[in-house]
């Protein structure tokens, strides 16, 4: 691979003495060199006047519901209800349906400066497999931490979602050692790496939670669930298993430096602490918490103890959009409102949304610009309108932009001028348009 040179440019390293100025040598997919005057027989790419960050981590999304954003059925309800009215549109996916989805929803992340994602696909009607969003991932060229998601508590059984959407427990266990086997690449630099991840504690037997947490660590890969989203999750919790979210977690296994969790809204401080002990992870989604009515999740207070928290965008249709910048912007506001005005800084957001994500995933090799990490950068063209009249430039989530100019994944330029170069996007939004006319008829 040729060598890239960024020249220029306020950088925000995400290290703890990072330089503020310098050119980036990029070299084999490696940040080989930060300083001033860097030199290069490869392309230069310039960026005076620009803001140049770590690629932005997103730790939590269901890609395949970028099909159905905005459905009038669910619109206005909570988390249960709102599943209630979107299973059975997702019981006719198909797997055209997914991969056509997630390329879209990749693609929308990568314009908004995201170079790695993770997926949640926890249902596989008609012949889905986790391979059809993989195979997406690749062509879309972002950094993919794809889970292999599960329910087998249908309706009849007094689980939330229909049967026809559930599989075998048995089932289940056997296709995650074959993903994990087929697809799992624990290298340094790695493109792909998959996790194990039952749905919910509502969608699941304890029974599955527990043997997929063994099989998880004996595989060596990490796991991830939904846990303590809003006030209904805790009262399943209380009146099914006896306990709160947090211990239903540590009973099972499901608490360590090799998991992480989506939403945690309502988690108390004793289970803020338990988490804090134990290194476990959380994807905040603070778009979709305000979207489905869940609440403020307590950000601030598992910073503080030392949570590991990234940031997630959740469904694309419970929030409805994939933009990691609006995410960290709301994470931001959210714990203002709640906290004061100095709760929270855009320095200290950045911070979740890059580093904090890349921990959350278990990765040492992305998150930070420095020598030695992967080449995962973002260029943000802080001359653009939505910047004018900036005193700080490095303010990316209190004025904008809220598009990324030029994105490196593995140093290669996946989004430049503000395009996609890995596939034509026009057409793609063409195909999905023709899919969901298809669902909606």
């Amino acid at each position: 691979m040729p060598e890239t040179l960024i020249r220029g440019g306020l950088l925000a390293t995400m290290t703890p003495d990072g330089p503020m100025g310098g050119d980036i040598l990029i070299r084999d997919g490696v940040i080989a060199a930060i300083g001033p005057d860097l030199a290069t027989t490869g392309e230069v790419v310039h960026a005076d006047g620009c803001l140049v960050t770590p690629g932005l981590v997103n730790t939590h999304h269901h890609l395949y519901q970028t099909l159905t954003r905005a459905v009038p059925a669910g619109q206005d309800a909570l988390l249960f209800g709102w599943l209630r009215n979107l299973y059975p549109i997702w019981a006719r996916f198909t797997p055209d349906h997914v991969r056509a989805a997630t390329t879209l929803g990749l693609a929308e992340l990568a314009l908004s400066g995201c170079s790695t994602s993770s997926d949640h696909l926890y249902l596989f009607p008609n012949g889905t497999r986790l391979e059809d969003t993989i195979e997406a991932a690749a062509r879309v060229s972002l950094r993919f931490h794809p889970t292999r998601g599960a329910m087998s508590i249908g309706e009849s059984d007094g689980g939330l979602p229909p049967d026809s959407l559930v599989e075998r427990e048995e089932a289940i266990l056997e296709d995650c050692i074959r993903v994990v086997d087929a697809f799992h690449d624990p290298a340094p630099g790695s493109m792909c790496r998959v996790s194990l991840a039952p749905c919910s504690p509502f969608s699941v037997s304890r029974d599955l939670m527990r043997d997929t947490a063994l099989l998880a660590r004996d595989k060596g890969v990490r796991l991830h669930t939904h846990l303590a989203e809003n006030d209904e999750d805790v009262r399943y919790s209380l009146a099914t298993f006896g306990c709160r979210p947090g211990q239903y977690a540590e009973d099972l296994g499901w608490v360590g430096d090799d998991v992480w969790h989506a939403h945690c809204v309502k988690l108390d401080a004793a289970e803020i602490d338990l988490f804090a002990r134990t290194r476990t992870g959380v994807a905040h989604c603070p778009c979709s918490n305000c979207r489905l009515g869940s609440g403020i999740a307590p950000l601030r207070a598992m910073l503080d103890a030392g949570v590991p928290v990234g940031l997630g965008v959740d469904g694309s249709a419970s929030n409805d959009s994939a933009n990691l910048v609006e995410e960290a912007r709301q994470a931001m506001l959210l714990q203002r409102v709640a906290h004061g005005a100095d709760a929270m800084s855009g320095v200290e957001v950045l911070r979740v949304a890059t580093a904090g994500g890349a921990q959350v995933l278990g990765r040492d090799d992305i998150g930070q610009l420095a020598p030695g990490m992967r080449a995962d950068i973002a260029i943000w063209d802080m001359a653009g309108v939505e910047a004018a009249g900036s005193w700080d430039r490095a303010a990316l989530f209190l004025a904008g932009p809220r598009r990324v100019r030029d994105l490196f994944v593995e140093g290669r330029g996946v989004v430049r001028a503000g395009q996609l170069t890995t596939l034509d996007l026009h057409q793609e939004i063409a195909r999905g348009e023709w899919l969901l006319a298809e669902l909606m008829g």
